[in-house]
């Protein structure tokens, strides 16, 4: 049986591209560039890579990425896009729960719900997380963004969805936030790239700060810094609060 992220891309490649949420791109590359000192010797994977707005950018701008994603539809526009741009990046259908790589990379990132907190139980999240920790090198960094859990326990999380809606964007509705797991469980109503509307059963794992700082520690990441993902603009200067709605993490492997 396919899990609702499975069939969300199925047919959804050009539709996701006009997210709101893609369009931060620039800035959230700036960041990376900054974290890694603007050495472009480093080797990069880029979980959960969707469409390769990261992976393309960063290629741009002179790294070496290979991008992995779950997703059929996703890959094959990162591809032709690649093509298009004259550009070389090998992408390869990946299931995150199960990299087979083994201190390959200096650098993961996973942005945007790239797989992590997505999956349907927390031994599934976490097996993302000791798979990344394997393909990096020591020394190693590790970049992502997660659902900040100090949200919802301060807002409606149907509200959020609602006042980030626009023309195009996946609607949600019947949202319920569960505070024994930390899931929220809500349906989302789309349109594929065929016009095809669907309606999906999801539901997505929020996290806590000191659950990332245990998580990552049990996994031999040294250093982890917790700062609030503000849309195209990570910072250092932007400390985790109620207000933001995903967190970014960066942790250093030593």
């Amino acid at each position: 049986m396919k899990q609702w992220y499975e069939s969300l891309f199925e047919n959804y490649a050009k539709k996701y591209d006009q997210e709101c949420f893609v369009t931060g791109t620039l800035g959230e590359c700036d960041f990376i560039e900054k974290e890694l000192n603007y050495n472009k010797k480093l080797k990069i994977l880029d979980v959960g890579c969707g469409t390769g707005r990261h992976s393309i950018e960063l290629t741009k701008r002179g790294y070496d990425v290979t991008g992995v994603d779950l997703s059929d539809s996703l890959l094959k526009c990162a591809k032709e896009k690649t093509l298009e741009q004259n550009l070389e990046i090998n992408f390869i259908k990946m299931d995150a729960r199960k990299l087979d790589f083994n201190s390959e990379f200096d650098v993961v990132i996973m942005l945007c719900e790239g797989s992590f907190s997505l999956m349907e139980t927390d031994e599934m999240n976490f097996e993302i997380l000791k798979n990344i920790e394997r393909s990096l090198k020591k020394p190693g960094k590790f970049i992502f963004t997660t659902l900040n859990g100090l949200f919802p326990l301060f807002h409606s999380v149907r509200d959020f969805h609602a006042s980030g809606k626009k023309e195009g964007n996946a609607e949600y509705k019947a949202n319920s936030f569960d505070l024994m797991t930390f899931r929220d469980y809500n349906i989302a109503v789309i349109e594929d790239d065929s016009g095809n509307k669907k309606e999906l059963n999801c539901n997505e794992r929020y996290y806590v700060p000191s659950e990332i700082t245990w998580l990552l520690k049990s996994l031999n990441f040294k250093t982890i810094e917790i700062f609030g993902a503000k849309l195209g603009k990570f910072s250092r200067e932007d400390m985790l609060t109620t207000e933001d709605f995903e967190m970014l993490i960066v942790a250093e492997k030593n």
